[in-house]
Formats: C-alpha cells, structure tokens, sequence
C-alpha cells in the first residue's frame, strides 16, 4: 500500500480515528490553538447505528465547552433520574435517586449517531482542523491514536494491548414500551446475562429503551437469529414486565465482549485515547466516557505544558499516561469483577452477591461513593 504525502502546511497533531473520542479532541486542541489533522478510518458500513452512550456529568461538561452538547436534538438526549438495579435472587436489588445524589441527573442517555454528526458539524467550523484520508502521511510531533481496540497504527508501533474476550456478546436495539420510562434506567444481573433498558425518547418520546443485553455467543446467536415477535417475547420473559411490554424499533446489532489495556499508553511523539488504550465491559455503560476523560487529560496536559517542550516530548506525554493509567485499570476491575460475580452458578455465591445489594443499598454513604465514581466526580 502506497502512502500519500500531505502539503507543506505545518501540523502540530495528527489524530487518527474519527470516532466521537477523536473528534472531541480535535475541537479541543483546535479551541488551543493547535493546528490539527483528523485522518479518518473506514466509510461506514451503511447500517443504522443502533447505540446509546450513557454520559456522566463530566463528559456532558467536555461537551457542553466544545459547544456540542447544546446543539444535540432535544429527542436525543435523555436524563435519567433513577436507576433500578436488579440481582438474580431476592432480596437482591440497589436503587440509585439523582434526587439522593443532589444532582440533575444521574446521567444522560445519548443518541451516538447524533453525537457524531454534531461533532462533524462542529469540526467544519473548527478553524485550526483539517482533514486527511486513513493512507496520507501525515508529518507532526504528536499522533493520536484514537482508532479503537483494532488500531492498526499501535500494532504498528509494536504497543502490546492485552485484550481478554469473555465469549459473550452484547445485543442493542432501540425499544419502544407500552407505557412511560420516566427517565428510570433498570439493569439485570443475572447468571449468566447482563440486561440494561436505557430510557430514551427515540423512536417514540417518553416511551423508548436503548437495549444493552449481554449474554455467551451462543445464546446471543440463538436470539438474534429469532424472528422479531419471538426476540420480544424472550426479552419480554427476561424483563419480567418491569418495563411494560417492549416491541422493537430498530434492527438488532451485536458486537463481541471483552476486558482490554495496553501496557503502554504514550511514548515519544505518540499518545492513546479510547478504546485504542482500552476496553471495558459494558455493564456500566462507562466506555465513551473514559475515552472522553482521556480527551480533557490530553487537552489539558498540552494547554499546561512548557513553552520550551515540543508536544511530542516523552516526559511530557507521560504526565497524560500517569494521570489516565489508574483511572482506567480501577473501572476495567470493577466491571471485570462484578461480571465474573455473577456469572457463577453456585447457590451459595448467589445468595452471598444479591444480600450483598442488598446490604449496599442500605448504606447511603456507599450509594453516593459508587454514585460518585458512575458522575466522574
């Protein structure tokens, strides 16, 4: 494969990968100054995007000072202010209240497609950005790799990510119930799936879930091989009705599970943001705000730099790693572990982890603890 050499104008970072993390820090380091390069990936595939992010008050903060979070379509963006979290036996269950937390909401359910077009938007009217194809050489002192948990540039780079899939998958869809979600987020978990029903208000307002079920590749194959009515009917059986009765409105999607991290997240002219750093389960809806953590660390780490250090220094870039390294492996642990305690069978450990709930969901001080963590506060 041939490369193609961009013209002379001076750039200060490349970002590769378009996603919502790479974006984001395009308009980020733009708004400094720095004069950027966005080399996107791949042309989509065509399909909807059937995905819904779960962001926390401090990913709607990065947003909200990008100028993005404000341009999203009201239907888009919707709050949750309860969270019902269920275990596999009784009494086994812990309820989260913005109103207990003092906040306005828990946090807000996104539309994905929506939040990368308004990031695109944006990016047009970005001053200091411009676009290069995934096979232009592009010559700056930082690259930024925000590829996802396939980049190819960091294999390239010889960074080792060491990735652990757990053979489940997890299937969305967009749903639509028969009566109001009233902004409650509900979750199951239960040996051996993972169920979440995301309150949104697309396709229909007030009365729609993004779907999150995660489940072994098997039983994922079988369900979404089922025709339509009979995909409702199990999921409807697995919801117990907590929800109302849930139909489909939208196709069914599915990508495969895993717990990842590179051993390396910078080195000399190179950083990694996202899912090219790392990947963690679902479960806590938590993937799209660490790569946004990412995106504020970077920004600011650059913005308080030395006026002598070049961007691309070593020691410099390190001071992002040390600051994202901690905070990324703690979430990896908490969603690797609480998926790994419910996933056994054994009666006796499935008493132990729903009177567990229980127990924490009458302890106020921890409720607001793991609140806190969920916020990024």
């Amino acid at each position: 494969m041939t490369s193609n050499r961009m013209g002379s104008e001076p750039t200060d970072v490349c970002i590769r990968g378009a996603g919502a993390v790479g974006a984001s820090l395009a308009l980020a380091l733009s708004r400094q100054g720095l004069r950027v390069v966005l080399q996107a990936g791949p042309a989509p595939t065509g399909q909807p995007d059937v995905r819904t992010y779960a962001l926390n008050a401090a990913s709607m903060a990065l947003l909200q000072s990008l100028k993005v979070w404000e341009a999203l379509p009201p239907d888009a963006v919707t709050p949750v202010h309860d969270m019902q979290v269920q275990g596999d036996a009784q009494p086994g269950a812990i309820r989260f209240s913005a109103w207990d937390q003092a906040v306005p909401a828990l946090c807000w359910i996104v539309d994905a497609a929506a939040l990368e077009e308004v990031l695109h938007a944006a990016l047009r009217f970005a001053p200091h950005v411009r676009r290069a194809g995934p096979d232009e050489t592009v010559d700056a002192p930082l690259t930024a790799l925000c590829e996802g948990k396939h980049s190819a540039t960091r294999e390239r780079l010889g960074i080792h990510f060491d990735m652990h899939w757990y053979g489940h998958r997890a299937i969305a869809a967009r749903l639509v119930a028969d009566r109001p979600h009233d902004g409650t987020a509900r979750q199951w978990f239960r040996s051996p799936d993972v169920l979440a029903l995301l309150p949104f208000d697309r396709p229909q307002p007030g009365c729609s879930y993004g779907l999150v079920w995660s489940l072994p590749e098997a039983r994922a194959a079988e369900l979404l091989a089922l025709p339509g009515a009979e995909f409702e009917q199990a999921l409807n059986d697995a919801t117990g009705g907590a929800a109302g009765r849930l139909q489909l409105g939208s196709e069914r999607a599915a990508w495969p599970l895993g717990v990842g991290q590179a051993r390396r997240f910078s080195g000399p002219g190179w950083v990694l943001l996202g899912d090219s750093a790392h990947v963690v389960h679902p479960l806590a809806g938590q993937g799209l705000n660490l790569g946004l953590a990412d995106v504020q660390a970077l920004a600011e780490t650059l913005a308080a730099r030395e006026a002598w250090r070049p961007l691309g220094d070593e020691r410099l870039l390190a001071r992002y790693a040390r600051r994202r390294l901690g905070p990324t492996a703690a979430m990896a642990t908490v969603t690797d572990g609480l998926l790994h305690l419910f996933a056994p069978p054994a009666p006796w450990l499935r008493e132990l982890r729903n009177r567990g709930l229980s127990l924490v969901d009458h302890l106020p001080g921890a409720k607001r603890w793991l609140a806190g963590r969920a916020l990024g506060l």
